[in-house]
Order: structure tokens, then sequence, then C-alpha cells
């Protein structure tokens, strides 16, 4: 049987279960929000007259909680449009209504008693086959669906989204005892498919995979953080970005998700797995105890580990928690020898077996830390997993760290990893000695472009399922490379189609990238069908080298300056009129550059959590690699008779001017960048490369033709100029922008205007391209400017000066 889910009811309301309603009408479902009803008027209901039988007041409670979560920054849902998909109702008046829906996920408290009372009323109205959830983060399927009907269980699992739902990627699916195998396997297919999540398959266990091997990493912290003697700023230093984490690292992590959160998962854990043999590490030190006491629980209270304050002078600083003396002190800069030695090394996983070689209190908390978490992952199998990849996979999408535990093991090296464990005084598990004997020195290979695991059953590696609908860049870059240089990367996805990937700094666009690109064009264009343009980092690419630009700009190389200009430019209209279909993959932040290119691709499939825009006024420039030429042309190409055409193109210059970004790739197209009907959304990133690919063949094997340059543009000359220097004059007289933010303005008014023409004209597209890089260029030579890009340069801010 096919199971398809059209309607989706959410019970309870709270930032989990309006999350994840969200989550769903991200992705077209219908859902039906249900909450209970208030018990008692508030006062605003009490002054209007109300009663507990209006249907305002009886649905307050969930009207409230959505409201508050689509209101809250990062938004839980990729456009404001979205939330016309989700009907609110109350657990008392609408609860039949779930008779009409494919799935229902239950959200309550997590107190057995409630969720058994919810199951036995839904279990009333539920349809037979309709799939049952929970997502629980902790409480074992046979308590919760005790008593219910054979139908009931046969459909029951827990599934369990990560907060905020629609960001983390981990769905950790945990199929109850009497759970139809059909249903895991739908469940695990949907999240990866339609959810855009890694489904991971887990177990009945206490904190399933995510929280367990997580929580113990916090705890452990925790402990070894008064044994060594370091403070929390030291610990986030070494526990962020340098070893593939988030900027947030540990403690600031903990402040965000609530140290309440954190010590309802540990007590979970410590009182439920009395056979962990880590068990002592969940007991709370004394420092997490009066810090509940005194309610510091981070950025819910004020303060946590951290505290903000502002000063009589009105500076804001941000004080540590200093755990000796339980007193806060002006945050202190942490620095470590080691980590000067891996600033050479781009690739985090190259990283570590640096760090636990060094000599300094760095490299003693990386060998202990690692040790520790090695020895544990290692017992976990199989009691929360009977795969090592699952456990990699979920800390990986739960907790955003760039590589797992058994990944990580593997960089340092096998035996290096056990000589840490032992000197530790930790055992090596049974199957890590087996997994010696055998013949096998990693967790993971990688042949013929696939991954494969060690396989602790059949002892020997077996390739990782789930792996055919994916494209994994890192698996065939070694394999498939037709061409490289230093910024750039050429490989064959097969099929016809080729791949071109960025690897300069943060993906910035300079001349090895543009070489790259012309390049892979030329050898598409000889020998194969279709290019995309992708790649598998954090992000796209934040546009231009500006460090390049700055360079040139002071030293005042103007020629040259203009000729990198010209060949960005030319290099943007390549992708435009080649004669192979080139397809751009955007995700994450594709700013500047990285956003003209996507203006120019043949068709874009974008990334839902992609952050799109021009953002050169940020550094005191216009776009100058035909982003200004392209939202002139596309104002064009929208005016329609008897139109103001005028409206049409302030609209494009306002996106340009106020530097607007989506936040996610559906606001794109509101803002012009992507194109409805030409352009589309992939939720998965996983699945971005190959669905890109696939669209790159359909449109070769359809036929495809290269495009005609265009000759005719419409511009509006001084009718379009006029408007748009009153405008701006005006925004200077009001203060709302500085004297240099006009200069940029006028710059771009001009542009886009075609000119100072004496009346609506036709042009080509060379032309507009000639007079966006004259903009550029002049603007280069502006001190202002300067300043501006120097700043951003050292603080990766924007100056308005």
């Amino acid at each position: 049987m096919i199971r398809r889910i059209n309607k989706v009811a959410v019970i309870g309301s709270g930032i989990m279960g309006s999350g994840i309603a969200c989550h769903f009408a991200n992705i077209g479902v219908e859902v039906l929000l249900l909450d209970i009803v208030p018990s008692e008027l508030n006062d605003a209901e009490k002054a209007k007259g109300k009663t507990l039988e209006d249907p305002v007041v009886r649905n307050r409670m969930v009207n409230d909680n959505l409201k508050a979560s689509l209101k809250s920054k990062p938004s839980p849902i990729y456009h404001q449009d979205f939330a016309k998909r989700i009907q609110t109702g109350n657990l008392e008046d609408h609860l039949q209504k779930i008779s009409e829906v494919d799935w229902i996920i239950e959200v309550v408290v997590e107190r057995l008693d409630i969720k058994q009372k919810v199951f036995e009323q839904i279990e009333k109205h539920r349809k037979p086959g309709t799939l049952i959830t929970s997502n629980t983060s902790g409480i074992p399927i046979g308590f919760m669906n005790k008593g219910r009907s054979e139908d009931f269980r046969k459909h029951f699992a827990v599934t369990h989204f990560f907060n905020p739902p629609r960001y983390l990627k981990l769905f950790e699916v945990i199929p109850g005892p009497d759970c139809n195998q059909s249903v895991t396997d739908f469940l695990m297919n949907y999240g990866e498919k339609f959810l855009g999540k890694t489904s991971v398959l887990a177990k009945d266990t206490p904190a399933f995979i995510g929280n367990r091997i997580g929580i113990f990493g916090i705890q452990s912290l925790f402990h070894q953080v008064k044994e060594l003697g370091m403070t929390v700023e030291e610990v986030d230093k070494l526990t962020g970005p340098v070893i593939g984490r988030p900027k947030s690292a540990t403690f600031r992590t903990v402040d965000v998700v609530g140290l309440d959160t954190l010590v309802h998962v540990a007590n979970g854990i410590y009182e439920n797995c009395p056979e962990d043999e880590a068990h002592a590490l969940f007991k709370l030190p004394d420092f997490i105890s009066t810090m509940m006491e005194n309610k510091w629980l981070g950025s819910k209270t004020g303060q946590g580990f951290y505290k903000k304050e502002t000063s009589a002078d009105g500076k804001r600083n941000i004080l540590a928690l200093d755990l000796e003396t339980m007193e806060y002190r002006a945050s202190k800069k942490a620095s470590f020898a080691t980590l000067e030695l891996t600033k050479t090394i781009d690739n985090v996983i190259d990283r570590f077996p640096v760090l636990v070689s060094g000599k300094d209190k760095a490299g003693t908390f990386y060998r202990k830390n690692f040790a520790a978490m090695f020895a544990y992952v290692q017992n976990r199998i199989p009691e929360i997993s009977d795969e090592l990849y699952r456990i990699d996979d979920a800390m990986k999408a739960g907790f955003g760290w760039e590589h797992g535990p058994f990944e990580i093991w593997d960089s340092i090296g096998i035996e290096k990893g056990i000589e840490l464990m032992k000197a530790e005084g930790l055992e090596i598990a049974p199957w890590v000695n087996e997994m010696i004997a055998s013949g096998n020195t990693s967790f993971y290979t990688v042949k013929e472009g696939a991954t494969y695991y060690y396989d602790i059953v059949s002892k020997q590696q077996v390739k990782k399922p789930g792996q055919d609908a994916f494209i994994i860049l890192d698996n065939i870059r070694d394999s498939k490379v037709v061409w490289q240089n230093t910024e750039a990367i050429v490989e064959d996805l097969g099929d016809g189609i080729l791949n071109l990937e960025f690897r300069s700094k943060m993906n910035t666009i300079g001349g090895g990238v543009l070489q790259g690109i012309n390049k892979a064009i030329d050898l598409a264009e000889k020998e194969y069908q279709g290019l995309v343009i992708g790649n598998q980092a954090a992000n796209f690419s934040v546009g231009a080298n500006i460090g390049m630009i700055f360079m040139m700009a002071v030293e005042q190389e103007y020629d040259e300056l203009n000729m990198a200009i010209k060949m960005f430019q030319d290099t943007m209209m390549r992708v435009r009129y080649s004669s192979i279909p080139v397809i751009v993959a955007p995700h994450g932040m594709t700013l500047g550059g990285g956003c003209e290119m996507s203006l120019h691709a043949d068709k874009v499939v974008a990334a839902a959590e992609s952050y799109i825009g021009l953002v050169e006024f940020g550094v005191g420039v216009i776009p100058g690699g035909g982003g200004s030429k392209e939202f002139a042309l596309r104002a064009a190409d929208t005016f329609r008779k008897n139109d103001v055409e005028l409206n049409v193109l302030q609209e494009y210059f306002l996106t340009i001017g106020m530097a607007k970004v989506s936040t996610s790739a559906y606001e794109a197209f509101d803002l012009g960048i992507l194109q409805k009907g030409k352009d589309i959304v992939v939720v998965n990133k996983d699945r971005q490369i190959a669905e890109a690919k696939k669209h790159a063949l359909l449109m070769a094997e359809a036929g495809y033709t290269k495009p005609i340059k265009r000759t005719d543009v419409k511009v509006l000359g001084k009718q379009a100029l006029g408007m748009f220097l009153v405008g701006t004059d005006s925004m200077e007289a009001g203060h709302y922008i500085s004297e240099h933010d006009r200069k940029i303005a006028n710059k771009l008014a001009y542009v886009m205007a075609g000119g100072d023409l004496s009346e609506p004209n036709y042009v080509s597209e060379q032309y507009l391209l000639d007079l966006e890089r004259e903009a550029f260029l002049s603007l280069c030579t502006e001190r202002k400017t300067l300043e501006r890009i120097q700043h951003m340069l050292k603080t990766g801010k924007p100056l308005r000066n």
C-alpha cells in the first residue's frame, strides 16, 4: 500500500508542537494543531466580558502559542504565507477532526499519565491505519501504548524531532514493540525525503541516541572543567568551530537550550541507566546544583554560564561565571599554542591528530575528552544502536557536529584512540579488538563513491544504506576529478554531467574560482551534456573576494580592477549563454557574487535553507558581477501594459539598496531572485546535488539550445532616474541614510535607469553591464568605500559611515 500524507494533526502547541506544525506547513502539508482549553479567563478576556465558553477563549492557548512561535527568531516557517496551512483548535471541541488526518503527532508535556489520557481520547476518533507517533524524548513506548488497540500499537512509534524542528536535521525514529515494519520504513523515508531530515533508527532506550551521547559529552565536560582547572571561555574556545562544532560550543549552547532542559534529560539518564558504566558522570556537579537553585538557567532567565550587562556608559559587556567562586567576572579571551598549530589546516577532520598531540593544557583536554567519548560510544553498541554510523549521524544532525565520534576516532587512528583510552584507564570494547584482529583498520572506508562502515555482526565493511539518493562530493572527489586548481574542482557526476565545486576560503569568488567556472563550461561544452555548480560546504558562497578588490583599490590599480570586474561579468554571462544547461545549487549563505551566479543560471535548484541576497551596499559598492544589470532586466520583463513601470523598478532597486537577504529559499521568490515556474526548492540539502544533476540531464535531453543574448531590455532613463534621486535626497535629509549611502544609491539608480536617457529606450545587456562596471569602479575610488571594505574584512560586519 502506498501511504500519502496530506494532513497531519499535532496534539500540543508548545514550542516543539508549534515548531513541528510549522515545519509540516513548510513542506505543503495541511496541519491541525490542537491544545487544551484554558481553565480560567485572563485579565484581557475579563475586561472584554468574555466567558469560558467563548470560542476565542477556548482556543486561546493554541492561538497564543502559534502566534508566539511565528514571531520567534529564527523563524520556524519558510514563508509567513505558509502559516495559512495550519488550522487551530482545542482538544474538547475539535478532537473528532483527527479522523480526517493521515498522521497524528503527540507533543504534550513529558508525563506518562497525561500522555496515556491523550492517547485514550485519540483512539476514540482515530481511523484505523492512521499513523500515531509521540515526540517524547525518553518515556518507554511500552508504557505509552499500554491498553491501546492492536491497530493503534501496529501504527505507533516515537518520532523525535530536535528543537528547533525547522533547523536541526535529526529525526529519530523508534518503533514500538508491535509496530509494523512498513510503518518504520515509511517514517524513515518520509523524514529523509519530505521533511529534509537525517532519519536515524534508534532503540527504545533512555534519551535514545542523540541525547544519550550528547548529554554524556556535556556532563563529561562539566566534570573535566574542574579537574583541569579550566574556565568556561577556555572550554568554549576548545569545543567550538576549531573541532567542527557550532560557535556556541558547550556552555553557550547550554545557556541557549536552558540548563533546566539539560538537567531534566541528564537526571532521566541517571535514574534509568543504572548499569551504564559512566553512570556517575550523569550525576550533576555542585556548581550545576547551585545554578539551578539560583535559577541561573541561561538566556531564558538572563544569566547562566554567561551574563550580559550594560555599564553606566551604555556599553554592553559579556560576563562569564567563575566556577570556583560562583561569581560573574569580565569575560577573558582564551588562547592555546595547540590551536595555533591548526590555523593552516582548513579541513576540520585533519586537525584532530594535531590537537591530541598538543603539549599544553589544550592537548591534555583533547586527549581526556576524546578518550572518554570513544570509550562511551564503543559501549553503546548494541545497547542504543546496532550500527556505529547511526551514532555519528545522530550527533551530526542533532548537535551540529561536523564529524561524529567514530569519524573523529578514524581521523586520529584506531590504535591512537585506543592508546588515549588506555592512558585514562578505560577498557577497550571486545568488538573493537575483534575489528582490529580481522584486519579492519578503520570504522569507515570509501569505495567507488560510496561510504562503507564496519558491521559488528558480520565483522566486515558494509555499504551504508540510503546513499543511492545522494551524491556525496567527498566520496567522489579523488576518483572523479576532471580538472582542478587551488580554488575549484570539476568532478564527473556521471551520465554526462559535470559538477564545479568551490574550494576557496568560505567559497569566496576570486580569480581561481572564475577560472574554474570557465574551464568547467569549456569541458562541458566539448565532451559533456551539462554542468552543476554546487558544493556541500556550510555555505554556497559569501560573495566576491573583497580582499583582492581592496588591495587593487588601495594600490590604485584601476586598470587591473576594471579587468577583474569585467572578467567576473563575462563569466556570469558565460553561465547564462553557454551551449549546455548550467544549474546552480545554492544553500546556506549565498551572498553577493554567489547570488549573481544564481541569477544567471539556466535553473536554480536551491536548498530550502538558502539565505540569498545582493549585499554589496554593506561594503560601499553596487552589485558589479551582473546583479544590477539583471535586476534592471527582470524589472523590464515584469513591465505590463498600463502598469506603473516605475513601481516595479523601484521594488528591485530597494531590494539591492536595502541589501535584502531571504531567510529561506521561498522568500527569495518574493525578492525576485528566484523565479516561479523555473527555479525549484529542495528541502533535504543532502539530495541537492543529485536533484540538480537530474534537472541538468532533463534539460539536455529535452534539446537544450543556447539562449540568444538580449538587446531588448527596456530602460526608463530620466523618468526613473529623477524619481530615484528625489528619493535618495529625501532619505538623506531625513537622516535615514548617510551621504555615502546616497552616493552609492545614486550610482545604482543610474545603472538601473539605463543612464540619463531623455526617454525610455531599449538597450542590450552589455550596455547595462558597462554602466554597472563603471559605477562599481568609481565607488572603489571613494575613501569611505575603502573604509567599509576594510571594516568588513576586519570584523565581518558592515560599517555605516
